[in-house]
């Protein structure tokens, strides 16, 4: 396993992270999730993502218990907030109130006494921007947690949450955006300004829900059992990429893949590694193969010739809008 820094910070990170977001707790099974983190263990994987919203609390119990034994001096957790995790008003957002009941909530189901990395999960319109960071601020210096990152933030409010983040003497040092090779909206505004502030990504979804895995085939049905199937499991999260030009222009890429000697799946989170501002792709998985097969994309580097292949196959079909970057204008 490779690791990198995470943004400027002295953190270092496995640059393949395992993330929990549709399986722990809903998708697989509690013994299967124990394998598949027993998995990301064995091949060298030690940064593990998760969220409090995740199958309703539940993924973050049982990332907690799974990880119950391990030296947590040699692991890097981190968990997010701003989803409703109950019914109240107050359940959700980034006021101080929900900041600060979440923090412990989460705590104690991940079994840990601090996280290394705490995210704001999405932009709170809701909220001043300088309550939000003051909490977070607190739970910096309480010990609580060791950094601070956003999630699907824009370039301008990663950058005034910066300024705060200094002001308040705590360290902003990520954003977890969506990015794969047919998602492509951080690279014209959130990249460039996440360089010049030290701030590195951790990228989700960087196979496009399964759909550059290859799997899924033009004119014929999704496999029985896949996500695209699976209404609980992110099936309107990967409708998007489920056209039959899309699909087309995916199978297109197998040979090339071959040509570098991967797997399809490998081949896409390699390509998100390839950009120096991604510190670690975060893969999830319902099988301890899966692992296995992905972790094989860390320390792979494509040539230009290659790269360049790639483009011009998807270069129809690829969203790059920054646009897309976006936030609930209202709390959910």
């Amino acid at each position: 396993m490779e690791f990198r820094h995470l943004g400027r910070s002295g953190l270092m990170v496995s640059e393949i992270s395992y993330g929990n977001w549709i399986t722990h707790g809903s998708q697989v099974e509690e013994d299967a999730a124990f394998a598949c983190v027993r998995a990301a263990l064995d091949v060298g994987i030690t940064t593990f993502d998760t969220a409090d919203v995740y199958a309703g609390t539940r993924a973050e119990d049982v990332l907690g218990r799974a990880l119950e034994g391990e030296r947590r001096e040699g692991l890097e957790i981190f968990t997010k907030v701003y989803w409703p995790t109950g019914p109240g008003r107050n359940d959700r957002g980034l006021s101080r109130k929900h900041i600060m009941e979440s923090i412990n909530g989460s705590l104690r189901r991940l079994r840990t006494d601090y996280v290394d990395l705490y995210q704001a999960h999405r932009y709170d319109h809701s909220t001043p921007l300088e309550e939000t960071m003051e909490a977070f601020a607190d739970v910096v210096h309480s010990g609580k947690a060791l950094y601070i990152g956003v999630s699907e933030w824009k370039a301008s409010e990663i950058r005034e949450a910066h300024r705060l983040a200094r002001e308040l003497r705590i360290p902003l040092v990520s954003n977890q955006p969506q990015y794969s090779m047919l998602w492509r909206v951080i690279e014209s505004e959130v990249v460039p300004t996440s360089e010049e502030l030290g701030i590195g990504q951790i990228v989700w979804s960087p196979i496009a829900q399964g759909v550059l895995s290859g799997k899924y085939l033009p004119g014929q049905p999704p496999p029985a059992g896949s996500r695209a199937t699976d209404e609980k499991s992110g099936a309107s999260f990967i409708s998007r990429f489920m056209t039959d030009e899309v699909l087309t222009r995916v199978q297109r890429l197998k040979p090339l893949a071959e040509q570098a000697g991967l797997s399809m799946a490998q081949l896409a989170v390699a390509w998100v590694l390839q950009n120096p501002n991604v510190s670690s792709a975060i893969v999830g998985a319902t099988r301890p193969e899966q692992v296995h097969d992905n972790v094989k994309a860390t320390g792979v580097k494509l040539d230009a010739e290659l790269l360049k292949a790639i483009d011009e196959i998807i270069d129809p079909i690829v969203e790059r809008d920054p646009a897309r970057t976006e936030s609930p204008a209202e709390r959910p």
